[in-house]
């Protein structure tokens, strides 16, 4: 099955990058034209903020978001009124963010935009469900991998990775930590009827039970240490809704109940911990579970940096290959 037939399969894709300027945008822009040429209708929307000309941190010029006729967008009411392309208005959300209303709509003449989404989870899930009523065949969702970001990209029906030469200058290091990466992304869900609800919850920490979940009034997992009487103290199934953090392993592995604890995180994009300190961690015998495993479709790689280093797109491909089991594409060159 080739890469576009595999898209072709799913309903939902989420589209993430490892990092910034690794061609995240390009992949999105490669499918967006791959499925207008399938005669497929699509809609799309961000996790965060995507399309800007000027990264904002770097100062490198960007590459736009291209919407083509008939093409379904949620952005933000901010940058709705910045868009470059001719549309009409088909919801205006009751749902707010940090940019006002989301607004969806219908691109009627061709153009660019800035895709500024639905902050947390559950908007996401909002925006997902309502694209059938539109007759859309596949919503596109730009995802992020932040300590800031509250949304998954792990929650729709498939998953493309973007990485490249933009997280390391050299070829040894990208494959090392874009390996770490993928074996985050292969951690075993943790089955629970309750999946769904936790999946929703912003903050804190719960103990999971044979009866339910149970909160630990723990507001933070930075707070860990303060309220540590608490922490066990119904049972050794930890879920924490927010991100965990190298403190909070740390400080887990040196209790005495982390032998036989299971910590419980939403999906992937939850982890920011090391190596070392996970290996340490499961060495005490403690084991991490997710709730959502993201069934990745393809990686796309980008083997240019804005440093300007360069890695031979073969190079970069072939070193792919032997890090993920999915097929791997340098769409610039596949176009």
């Amino acid at each position: 099955m080739s890469f576009i037939d595999s898209i072709l399969q799913c309903r939902t894709l989420s589209i993430t990058g490892m990092a910034k300027n690794t061609g995240k945008t390009v992949a999105l822009n490669y499918l967006l034209e791959q499925l207008r040429l399938h005669g497929k209708r699509v809609a799309v929307t961000s996790i965060g903020i995507d399309g800007e000309k000027t990264d904002q941190v770097t100062q490198t010029e960007k590459p736009e978001i291209e919407l083509c006729e008939g093409t379904i967008f949620v952005t933000s009411e901010y940058h709705y009124r910045q868009r470059l392309l001719l549309s009409e208005i088909l919801d205006l959300s009751d749902d707010s963010t940090s940019l006002g209303r989301l607004v969806t709509a219908r691109v009627l003449q061709a153009g660019k935009v800035i895709l500024s989404g639905p902050a947390t989870t559950g908007g996401v899930r909002k925006v997902l469900d309502r694209m059938g009523e539109y007759g859309v065949d596949l919503t596109i969702v730009d995802g992020a991998l932040s300590r800031k970001s509250h949304a998954s990209p792990a929650i729709t029906d498939g998953l493309i990775l973007s990485t490249g030469a933009a997280i390391a200058p050299d070829l040894n290091t990208i494959v090392k930590k874009t390996s770490e990466l993928y074996d985050l992304m292969k951690l075993p869900e943790y089955e629970t009827d309750y999946a769904d609800e936790l999946m929703q919850m912003e903050n804190g920490i719960f103990a999971l039970t044979d009866e339910g979940y149970q909160s630990l009034n723990i507001p933070s997992s930075l707070l860990s240490e303060k309220y540590k009487a608490e922490l066990f103290s119904h049972g050794n199934k930890l879920f924490i809704s927010g991100i965990l953090t190298d403190m909070m392993l740390n400080f887990l592995r040196m209790q005495s109940e982390v032998k036989n604890s299971v910590i419980i995180v939403k999906d992937f994009t939850k982890i920011f911990v090391t190596p070392m300190n996970l290996r340490l961690f499961l060495s005490k015998g403690g084991s991490l579970r997710v709730l959502k495993r993201p069934n990745l479709i393809a990686v796309t790689v980008n083997p240019v940096a804005p440093s300007g280093y360069t890695i031979p797109s073969e190079v970069l491909v072939k070193a792919m290959e032997g890090v993920f089991d999915v097929p791997v594409h340098d769409v610039l060159v596949s176009s």
